[in-house]
């Protein structure tokens, strides 16, 4: 496939003339003869001086500075001046408060030169770290092809990362591979449309849609905005335990789908756990909810919670923590996945990193029940400075069917320790284990989400509930 230039992606994403480049003419030290005119060609044959153009514009009127890889300097392979390059401009970027978006197209260190550029890739990094620590978006942008070292530091480190279509993206091409081990890769395997599926990137998008996505993207995390107050409905009274819990199990039931889908054009969605698998049973996305933007993690309860999900639940509330935005957890899960599989890759331990990193976040959080919210897999998205519960919701250790068998070993007795055990919504009011009811009307997922809003602008006027100390306190307080 043809290389999208850098000049050319310039011309696509930022608005009209608002470029302004940073770069300064590049300086070379010890230069042996055969590489000066190796750099001499390139310099004719390229459209740029080095194989990185950096510098800062606008997208839609959105102050964005860019870092872009030019494949036709040298393969856009890093030498020391280009690292150095871009080391500045990131570092500029932060001192100026301005979200980046890079785009590599590189095979990585560029072999003419001594270990100092494949090690700078450390120093690439580095920056990169500085850049988020600040709270500021890291956006990627993968074009064909981005490999070796810049794919496995700057290419793999952004917030979101979006790929051109059939662009190659791996560590290492697939003719080195074959050589060094012997062994072909399969055809494919390598190819951005591939790694979408595997969870590795976020999306697929051409250089021309490109400019969209980065802006719905810089517009969804925008600083709040101010929005009326949500007048919910009252809710009604408790059903009998088993039908609530029925009702919590119809399959017409509205999901984490619903509320995406109801969101519209406020959210983006990221893919997955960047290791190898998609992940169904959680959606991960940068949304507005009530004029502000949040990180919202929801449980799917079509699908079964198992480590990788858990693990990509965790990726949002990075996400989260680094972005500095509040985080909105959505629980509806039948349990976390029971199987030899789930029990080899650390179920129980993916469950309590996720516990701990979700009560441990430095933000305002909040969650609520929507729906089932069975065992260990709801209770890992449970902890929040505010946390609610539909009408017909519930939370349990086991789903009634277990507890019974547990103790009757039968299943005849599981609305009588439901009961019991107060797992409906309004016991879980009652024992203080929630803050509010969300009323299941035909509106449900308008409730939801304006109680959310709700819920957030309360913790906007009083940020003393908000955070990891006010939540340690909330939770140690049940053991009085």
């Amino acid at each position: 496939m043809e290389h999208t230039s850098a000049l050319t992606l310039i011309d696509s994403v930022l608005d009209p003339d608002s470029f302004i480049s940073w770069d300064e003419t590049p300086q070379y030290n010890n230069l042996h003869q055969g590489y000066a005119e190796t750099l001499e060609q390139a310099r004719s044959k390229a459209e740029c001086d080095e194989s990185v153009i950096t510098g800062a514009g606008t997208v839609e009127g959105i102050p964005v500075a860019v870092i872009l890889s030019d494949f036709s300097f040298l393969g856009g392979s890093l030498g020391t001046v280009a690292s150095v390059r871009i080391m500045k401009a990131i570092h500029r970027a932060t001192e100026l408060k301005l979200p980046l978006l890079v785009s590599p197209a590189s095979g990585g260190a560029r072999m003419q030169e001594d270990n100092r550029a494949f090690v700078m890739m450390v120093s690439i990094t580095a920056a990169v770290q500085r850049h988020r620590e600040a709270h500021l978006p890291f956006l990627v942008y993968l074009r064909n092809p981005t490999m070796g070292g810049a794919m496995a530091s700057w290419g793999s480190s952004g917030h979101l990362t979006f790929a051109e279509h059939g662009a190659q993206i791996g560590f290492l091409g697939p003719r080195v591979v074959e050589l060094t081990t012997g062994h072909a890769l399969p055809d494919g395997v390598q190819q951005a449309e591939n790694l979408v599926k595997t969870g590795v990137i976020d999306g697929i998008v051409s250089p021309l849609q490109l400019r969209a996505a980065v802006a719905k993207t810089l517009k969804i995390i925008q600083p709040a905005e101010a929005t009326d107050r949500f007048s919910p409905t009252t809710p009604g009274a408790a059903l009998p335990v088993m039908e609530a819990i029925a009702r919590s199990r119809d399959p017409h039931r509205p999901g984490i789908g619903e509320i995406m889908e109801t969101l519209g054009a406020d959210v983006v969605k990221l893919s997955g756990a960047r290791a190898g698998a998609l992940s169904p049973a959680v959606r991960v996305a940068l949304a507005r909810i009530g004029g502000r933007p949040v990180v919202l993690i929801g449980q799917d309860r079509r699908f079964t919670l198992g480590p990788q999900e858990l693990r990509f639940a965790r990726r949002g509330i990075s996400l989260a923590c680094e972005l500095n935005l509040p985080i909105v957890s959505i629980i509806d899960t039948s349990g976390a996945e029971l199987s030899q599989a789930a029990e080899e890759l650390g179920i129980a331990s993916s469950i309590a990193r996720t516990l701990s990193k979700l009560i441990d976040a430095p933000l305002p959080t909040v969650s609520v029940i929507i729906g089932q919210g069975v065992g260990g897999g709801a209770l890992a998205m449970l902890p929040a400075d505010l946390i609610y519960a539909a009408e017909n919701a519930w939370l349990s250790a086991l789903p009634p069917e277990g507890a019974s068998a547990i103790l009757f070993r039968d299943t005849n007795h599981a609305a009588e320790i439901m009961e019991r055990q107060g797992v409906q919504a309004h016991a879980l009011l009652s024992q203080g284990l929630i803050d509010g009811i969300v009323a299941e009307t035909e509106h449900f997922v308008e409730e939801i989400l304006g109680t959310i809003s709700n819920a957030l602008s309360e913790l906007d006027n009083n940020p003393e509930r908000a955070g990891r100390d006010s939540r340690f306190t909330r939770f140690e307080r049940l053991a009085q």
